[in-house]
């Protein structure tokens, strides 16, 4: 019976050797903006990095362990449901961190943007991919669109997230008098 999902893998290849390899680029990309970030003094405090940058790269490096977890050559659809269970689960605790870092940090007044797109679609997209994950043995084919909608909706977040952050340095930064950064 399970042997007969499998083939709905297979079909997925492509979309997640791209999304896959998008997301471990830009993960290293990010790495460059924390450095710039870092040289400018534009993060002075943990928290504000913890709340705005660290889950951009967390963001692209669950793209990618969605990807290696549906490229892998799994014997029944319900390892792979488990190990993307797992990343939702993961992924909604984490979302629900960040949103505390967000709160407590003091050097950037977060606005409406900021609370959707680092806590409101970030949840939606790690929820989705929990309930995905559950239901993938019983509906398949539904659940790998919800499953590959998550993905490409995490890489969107992260890319939004990474220019808002440098576009905030750079444009940003110059305005204020003391030079600071978010």
């Amino acid at each position: 019976m399970e042997h007969s999902t499998l083939s709905p893998f297979a079909a997925w290849e492509s979309f997640y050797v791209i999304v896959g390899s998008s997301s471990a680029a830009l993960t290293g990309l990010q790495f460059v903006v924390i450095v710039l970030a870092a040289d400018l003094k534009a993060l002075r405090d943990v928290t504000t990095a913890r709340a705005f940058a660290t889950p951009t790269i967390v963001h692209f490096c669950a793209v990618l362990l969605m990807s290696a977890i549906l490229s892998a050559p799994w014997q029944a659809p319900s390892s792979a449901a488990f190990g993307l269970g797992a990343c939702g689960v993961v992924g909604v605790a984490y979302v629900v961190t960040v949103i505390r870092h967000a709160r407590r940090q003091t050097e950037y007044a977060a606005v409406v943007a900021d609370w959707v797109w680092h806590g409101v679609l970030p949840l939606i997209a790690y929820a989705a991919l929990l309930v995905a994950a559950i239901l993938l043995r019983r509906y398949a084919a539904p659940s790998l669109f919800v499953i590959g909608a998550a993905a490409v909706l995490l890489l969107f977040i992260g890319i939004h997230n990474a220019w808002d952050a440098v576009t905030y340095i750079a444009l940003e930064r110059q305005h204020r008098p003391d030079g600071g950064g978010r």
